[in-house]
């Protein structure tokens, strides 16, 4: 990066919608599990916009929006309300969204993520409830709308202009989605519109607090094409500032294509549009109490950064860490599995090695149905020198297939690790004896044979030998 490029800075902020995970839309009794369904099998009077037909609130969505919202650390308001966002979009059925103005659900919060091994702050100005549009599909000759995802409930996330790298945005976005998994809030699936993103960036000399001219890109669907998008975007922005062409940077709406890594202007806005809020007549307003939202508080446990950090703390790489909460089912798998044991490292190897290549060749099996008491087992005889890793990786795969007790599997093959001290030095004599040139060598200096030996040994005892018992027999009888 050049100094010229370097004398800016970017300022990005975020706009999140996330899906909440309820049975039913925000304001009907149509099923919120619409990601099979055929199109328009989903719908009813409501959430299609008919004249006439009343809207009542999904409790389960509110509940679930407050609690993302103390999850990412905001204050959950006491009241707020409901109002009609007033602007024409073909698959918005009622002509206007039901959404949230001057009254959000929650506002005023703050999430810490760890951004390549550092811990960062962002904050969140506000988090409102709405209904979600339709989805419309476009051909040469004709446009069909899809009724399924109107209405579905929505908690929408807006962030400051907190962010100063594609890095800090998609670290960021991961935090977020892995949140809404852990707490059962949603889905969070980019990829099936679960969880939406809009980017808006500027970029404005160092040292400069006045924002500069700001463009925005909706509805991304990876934090990968985000990464990517913000990359191209901040050195386009820079390259015109450079070259003198600063007017040249318009408020617009750009698009990505992901095949050529590069940003395209879509449409301008010229001025913020005005959308008539007013409260919405068919709804009443939330109220809640400081009881019901320490209720809530109490479901909100370790978050996955703090997780990040104690996994740190323990020793475990930067990449190891965020992949051990990268899955929430393998997450519960591994603090189960350490609270019994007291190994988090011993643990952490076999969740991110055998656990994690089982599941990759395995794609059709489901961890939910794993009995994590069995890797507790396994890594017990480990530690106790019942077994040794290698025998421990031989059974696995029976242990996590069939679900099976490794003590039931050591039992019927005969695998218990030999940890009689006098068997053990016979075969180590026994070793030595035949390989009496190379404990001449040895004793001349090459010790990296001692590593031969001790080989030897467990060949002989099929691999059964307690390996530390192994070592310390061979040195005690290599000096004598």
């Amino acid at each position: 990066m050049t100094e010229e490029i370097q004398q800016y800075e970017p300022v990005i902020g975020l706009e999140i919608h996330a899906r909440l995970k309820s049975k039913t839309k925000m304001f009907c009794a149509c099923s919120n599990d619409t990601w099979k369904a055929e199109p328009n099998e989903h719908t009813c009077p409501v959430c299609m916009g008919f004249p006439g037909s009343l809207p009542t609130i999904n409790k389960q969505a509110v509940y679930l929006g407050r609690k993302m919202g103390i999850a990412l650390g905001c204050e959950v308001k006491k009241f707020s309300k409901f109002d009609r966002k007033s602007y024409f979009y073909p698959d918005l059925p009622a002509g206007f969204q039901t959404s949230q103005f001057d009254e959000p659900v929650c506002e005023h919060g703050k999430v810490q993520v760890v951004v390549e091994g550092e811990a960062k702050t962002f904050r969140i100005n506000r988090l409102h409830l709405e209904n979600d549009a339709g989805k419309s599909t476009h051909s040469e000759n004709a446009s069909l709308l899809d009724w399924n995802r109107s209405g579905s409930p929505l908690a929408e996330m807006v962030t400051e202009a907190d962010f100063r790298s594609p890095k800090d945005v998609s670290s960021f976005l991961k935090e977020i989605q892995r949140i809404l998994r852990f707490f059962d809030i949603s889905d969070a699936d980019m990829e099936k519109g679960m969880m939406r993103c809009d980017v808006n960036v500027s970029i404005r000399p160092v040292g400069q607090e006045k924002f500069g001219t700001k463009v925005e890109m909706k509805n991304m669907n990876s934090f990968r094409n985000i990464e990517k998008a913000l990359e191209f975007e901040i050195t386009r922005q820079t390259a015109l500032c450079n070259a003198g062409k600063k007017d040249e940077i318009v408020q617009e709406t750009r698009g990505f294509n992901a095949d050529t890594g590069k940003t395209f202007s879509q449409r301008t806005k010229e001025e913020a549009m005005d959308y008539r809020y007013f409260p919405e007549p068919d709804l009443p307003p939330l109220t809640i109490t400081d009881e019901e939202i320490e209720e809530i508080r109490k479901e909100i446990t370790e978050l996955p950064s703090q997780k990040i950090l104690r996994y740190l703390d323990a020793g475990i790489g930067i990449a190891e860490a965020d992949a051990l909460v990268g899955d929430k089912h393998l997450n519960e798998v591994l603090e189960y599995v350490t609270e019994k044991t007291g190994d988090l490292k011993r643990t952490s190897n076999w969740i991110l090695g055998a656990v994690s290549k089982y599941l990759n060749d395995n794609i059709e099996y489901s961890l939910a149905d794993f009995n994590a008491d069995n890797l507790v087992i396994l890594i017990q005889l480990i530690q106790n020198n019942k077994i040794s890793n290698k025998v421990a990786n031989q059974i696995f795969e029976e242990v996590i297939s069939e679900n099976k007790n490794p003590e039931l599997i050591i039992e019927e093959k005969g695998l218990a690790q030999e940890s009689d001290t006098g068997a053990i030095e016979a075969l180590c004599a026994e070793v030595l004896a035949e390989k009496a040139d190379l404990v001449e060598a040895y004793k001349s200096g090459k010790d990296k044979l001692f590593g031969a030996f001790v080989g030897q040994v467990m060949k002989k005892s099929k691999g059964k030998a307690n390996p530390q018992m192994v070592n310390e027999v061979l040195k005690k009888l290599l000096q004598q």
